[in-house]
């Protein structure tokens, strides 16, 4: 699980072009909107986007979960272990 969030603080990283931040100055339980790392709705479109190339998971705009989902890096891992692992049992 490490292993899969640092992946996904690097896609964070360049997908946002956030030249000043290394990986290992994103916590991994720290929110990622708003306070923490100050992400705003575009950022989560294009994190989105990023994810989804990375990863092949999905994100849906009708979905309410999504906010959950993005909550924090932990989420992020979460969500997109258990999407592989529904993926691989399909």
């Amino acid at each position: 699980m490490e292993e899969l969030k640092n992946e996904i603080k690097k896609v964070i990283i360049s997908s946002l072009e956030l030249e000043d931040v290394k990986p290992e100055d994103i916590v991994d339980s720290e929110p990622l909107f708003g306070e923490g790392l100050g992400l705003d709705s575009i950022d989560a479109l294009e994190l989105g986007v990023a994810l989804k190339r990375k990863f092949g998971i999905k994100f849906s705009s009708e979905n309410s979960e999504n906010r959950k989902h993005f909550a924090s890096v932990n989420a992020l891992a979460e969500y997109i272990a258990a999407s592989k692992e529904n993926q691989t049992k399909e």
